[in-house]
């Protein structure tokens, strides 16, 4: 592994078109390295230009491929890093290429939709000599930290009584997209709860219970219980979910209470990924296995029927999107 700030690395990149591409490419020009071919079937990907305008980018997989294969050839403009930002349901082929390429990976959340894929990507790290780092961005949150120091430094016996709320409003053009196909984005909650789940486990230790209370497209809600917390947690894309506070103000609402504590952590992520890459390219940073736990708990999660909340279980926006009579009747999306 090279170090950060020694040799100047070459990147390239998968879904360049997509929302969250801008943030690795100003990642990448912000860690002094250099993005030298990229790859979308759209093409409306003139951000680049603001990155570099000596990237060389295909609108087709094969020749993209063929171009990071034929680069390997020149020592200055080999690929070192590989980094894959397409729906979430080439992820898994898109990292196996760029392993087999000789490449370490970096990829957007989730790696993968089951363990056993995971566990394949890990067979595939073992026979390449390369590896494979999940962007989990929350891990560098102020708030976050905040909250992870407060439980160590109190070492307390009992249990935290958490909750835990994330909304992000979204237009007709999500569930339109590949991101309303559970088939490609896996669901609400790996799109947008994994890396919540990732933070609950590295605050409040090892999951002991889980309770799915409530899922369809639009949003999903149950309970955890980690070694140190009971989580009543929500997770929503319907901006009809914003609190009145914020409504017409923000689009997104992002917050966990520990013992009526509020930790909001709304802002603060934008300068998050450059951190992220820093963490990897100085060998810190997270690879298959630290977030395998969180990509089983939303796997098994996936595959839990709703139930109705046991008394002191439910999030309180529960009550607000499902009767108590229907509350454990739901059907999964």
């Amino acid at each position: 592994m090279e170090i950060w700030g020694e040799n100047n690395m070459n990147f390239a990149l998968i879904g360049a078109a997509g929302y969250i591409a801008p943030r690795h490419m100003q990642a990448i020009k912000d860690t002094g390295h250099d993005l030298v071919a990229a790859y979308d079937i759209n093409d409306s990907v003139g951000i680049i230009d603001s990155i570099s305008t000596d990237c060389s980018f295909f609108t087709q997989f094969e020749y993209f491929l063929e171009h990071a294969w034929r680069l390997k050839r020149q020592r200055e403009r080999a690929v070192d890093y590989w980094v894959v930002c397409s729906p979430n349901h080439f992820h898994s082929a898109h990292i196996t290429a760029g392993l087999h390429l000789g490449c370490d990976v970096i990829c957007e959340k989730p790696l993968v939709s089951t363990p056993a894929q995971l566990d394949e990507l890990r067979c595939v790290e073992q026979e390449t000599g390369r590896r494979v780092y999940s962007i989990m961005q929350l891990r560098h949150h102020p708030a976050i930290h905040e909250l992870r120091d407060k439980v160590i430094a109190e070492q307390r016996d009992d249990q935290y009584e958490v909750e835990l709320t994330y909304i992000t409003a979204r237009g007709p053009w999500y569930l339109a997209s590949w991101k309303g196909d559970s088939r490609k984005s896996f669901g609400v909650m790996a799109e947008i709860g994994i890396h919540f789940f990732d933070m609950l486990h590295v605050i409040f230790g090892e999951l002991q219970r889980m309770v799915l209370h409530y899922h369809d497209e639009h949003k999903a809600a149950g309970y955890l219980e980690y070694e140190k917390a009971k989580v009543r947690w929500f997770l929503s894309i319907d901006a009809e979910d914003l609190p009145e506070r914020v409504r017409g103000q923000h689009s997104t609402y992002r917050s966990i209470s520990c013992d009526g504590e509020e930790f909001e952590f709304s802002s603060g992520f934008t300068d998050l990924h450059t951190v992220s890459y820093r963490e990897i390219l100085s060998g810190r940073g997270f690879g298959i296995e630290t977030v395998r736990h969180c990509l089983e708990t939303v796997y098994q999660l996936g595959q839990a029927t709703p139930e109705a909340p046991s008394e002191g279980e439910a999030h309180p926006q529960l009550s607000r999107i499902v009767p108590a009579r229907a509350a454990g009747a739901t059907a999964q999306g």
